[in-house]
């Protein structure tokens, strides 16, 4: 039939792929041929980098959850993984023998179907208390495998901070007498601290009523100033929060650093007692 039409015949046979070859396995104990990077960013560092680090003595890893979520009209839904990128690299760098895995951007944010809480606005995502619980709980397990002797969980947000707490008891019972334990820092989340801490230097805030406030403002600003949207909200006037002016914005910038320092000392406390008990 196909020699009627024209069409030569053929026979289809199996296709055959040969098997990729495992890719290069190089030594684990090979040395680094250049100049270590100076981050405490483990994405940002090289898996030579990061066991050199270990071995010089930073075997403590914070693992810090942020969360993608509605924050008001002026702030970018990423909020606390822009507060995250300052905070953790100070707790680190004053802790000295520290390095910060990746950032956990995804976290209960509400229910999915139907929307409720922060799902109800366009953006936002959450996760499932169950598979946030398992998302710490692989990588908890995978730095564990890595070597590290402290594992330190911290979050930015109210919504994070049962999940931590349920997988570091959790994980220090299933590993009770190994070589890690997890250290959950409920006092990194203290935003009524800093408030209150605030007023002390004189920032009185009067809240309207917005996802957003002084503090969390100034330090994404300190991070990245379109972030909060600084140029539109000058254009329109609105260069302001909670009845504080935000210009001029080096003022503010500063002011950001500060809030950062201030929760990294506290922070840095409460790992070193945590981590101090047996």
């Amino acid at each position: 039939m196909l020699r009627s039409l024209g069409i030569a015949s053929f026979v289809l046979l199996p296709l055959v792929f040969a098997a990729a070859p495992d890719p290069v396995s190089p030594d684990p104990n090979s040395p680094r041929p250049i100049e270590a990077v100076d981050s405490v960013f483990t994405e940002e560092l090289t898996w030579m980098e990061i066991r050199d680090a270990m071995k010089e003595g930073k075997t403590t890893v914070i693992v810090a959850t942020g969360g993608i979520e509605q924050n008001g009209p002026y702030l970018a839904t990423g909020k606390h993984n822009y507060i995250l990128r300052a905070t953790t690299e100070a707790i680190a760098r004053k802790l000295g023998n520290a390095l910060v895995a990746p950032i956990v951007a995804f976290v209960p944010e509400g229910d999915i179907e139907p929307p409720s809480l922060h799902m109800k606005y366009p953006g936002s995502i959450s996760l499932t208390e169950e598979t946030y619980r398992r998302l710490l709980t692989d990588i908890c397990a995978s730095l564990r495998a890595n070597g590290f002797a402290h594992i330190v969980l911290i979050g930015d947000s109210g919504g994070n901070q049962d999940g931590m707490k349920a997988v570091a008891a959790a994980l220090n019972a299933k590993w009770a007498g190994g070589k890690s334990r997890v250290h959950f820092i409920p006092e990194y989340y203290d935003y009524a601290g800093v408030e209150s801490w605030l007023k002390t230097q004189g920032i009185e805030q009067t809240p309207e009523g917005l996802h957003d406030d002084f503090a969390i403002t100034a330090q994404m600003i300190a991070v990245d100033p379109a972030t909060v949207r600084m140029k539109q909200r000058i254009a329109a006037g609105k260069f302001r929060i909670n009845g504080i002016d935000l210009a001029p914005a080096e003022k503010t910038i500063e002011w950001g650093r500060k809030i950062v320092e201030h929760r990294a000392e506290i922070t840095v406390s409460a790992i070193r007692r945590a981590i101090g008990k047996k």
